[in-house]
């Protein structure tokens, strides 16, 4: 293995933008690569770009004829179907949408092939997360689902288990329907409840079907959870997963949007908890996965300049084996960057000022406690199908 790990970025990715009212603002992929730089991160990286995925690849997971109906509307907005997603709030359709989204798909395609051939132990594509698209529809905000391309693209190389965990704050639904039915993955998803928040799935029953049965698992958190309880549902059912099904690879998704500060949703996570789970990621893909191979991709996050470029920049550091410290000042050459950008301050620190701890599942559990309800619907939903005790 390469002692350095993989960086996938191409200053293209940009031009993934909506439009200047919506939520999900290029400039935070922008802003989160100058923080990578400002650190002096990209020395202790290889930065690569990659191909974007070509038809072939996009086929291992979307449809012929969804494809084609991004391809028309990329070309002209005006051409958009709205059948398959496209020209909606969520995903209005702009000129270059296609190119741009299977570039980002590229991306984590690439992650994923530099991992799985040995080029390196561990590859970062923050650009990219985009796990709501379904094969045959954009949603929520997402119009390829990279994660589950990647995760196919492994497979067709000849991976035999794949586990994806997903921190974001909304149900990974995409990569879920993608391997419903297909034993070879394992899906973990921890979001905030369906009930609270898009899209409405993600419930502990959702386990996979077919021969696939057992292979999804839902931690559906209650609307206001913070920093204890997100991280004892992550370390009361996550390790216990990974160290049964012993994937050769590891796939995490760590939408910075469980934050506090993020206008869309609902959970009160710091940047210091975000930060703890994707350290213990990194640890668990070194305990559990072959030779260590871990693919970290971004996802969501709106408060596109106090938390996404801090969040997605300890996830580089990590990455790299080169963690920042939380108590590090931030560059001012990076906040003259974001003021000239968006005319906003920058955070000072790389730290909400938190110290992240939380009570060990071992230690028991209270039935009467909402987040203890919801590990527990989690793990008797899915851990005996998988012969594991709840």
């Amino acid at each position: 293995m390469s002692g350095r790990a993989r960086l996938m970025w191409d200053d293209a990715v940009t031009g993934y933008d909506f439009g200047d009212s919506h939520p999900m603002d290029p400039v935070r992929l922008a802003l989160t690569m100058a923080l990578v730089r400002a650190f002096g991160l990209d020395g202790a990286v290889d930065t690569r770009s990659a191909k974007a995925a070509g038809p072939s690849t996009l086929r291992l997971v979307h449809r012929e004829d969804y494809v084609a109906a991004v391809r028309a509307a990329s070309a002209d907005p005006r051409a958009a179907d709205q059948a398959y997603g496209i020209g909606t709030e969520d995903d209005p359709a702009f000129t270059g949408m296609h190119e741009v989204a299977a570039l980002i798909a590229g991306l984590s395609v690439g992650a994923a092939e530099a991992v799985w051939r040995g080029e390196t132990a561990h590859a970062v594509n923050f650009t990219g997360g985009l796990h709501h698209a379904m094969p045959g529809a954009a949603s929520g905000f997402c119009v390829y689902n990279d994660p589950a391309l990647a995760i196919a693209r492994l497979l067709e190389l000849g991976a035999e288990r794949v586990a994806y965990v997903d921190v974001d704050v909304h149900h990974g639904d995409g990569v879920q329907a993608a391997f419903w039915e297909d034993p070879r993955v394992l899906t973990v998803s921890l979001h905030e409840h369906p009930s609270t928040l898009f899209p409405q799935t993600g419930w502990p029953e959702e386990t996979g079907g077919g021969a696939g049965e057992g292979g999804a698992v839902n931690v559906a958190l209650p609307a206001g959870t913070g920093d204890a309880g997100w991280l004892r549902a992550f370390h009361a059912v996550v390790p216990e997963l990974l160290a049964d099904f012993r994937p050769q690879v590891l796939v995490t998704q760590h939408g910075a949007d469980t934050h506090f500060e993020d206008p869309l949703a609902h959970l009160a996570v710091s940047l210091d908890a975000q930060r703890e789970v994707m350290s213990a990621c990194h640890e668990l893909a070194h305990a559990y996965a072959e030779d260590g191979r871990w693919v970290a991709l971004g996802g969501g996050g709106y408060a596109v300049v106090d938390v996404v470029p801090r969040s997605w920049t300890h996830l580089v550091g990590i990455a790299a084996h080169a963690p920042v410290d939380p108590e590090s000042v931030i560059p001012s050459s990076w906040r003259d960057e974001v003021y000239a950008r968006t005319r906003q301050l920058g955070p000072a620190r790389m730290t909400d000022g938190r110290v992240p701890s939380w009570k060990s599942w071992e230690d028991g559990y209270d039935p009467a406690d909402r987040l203890d309800q919801a590990v527990l619907a989690a793990r008797r939903a899915a851990f005996p199908l998988r012969g594991m005790l709840a």
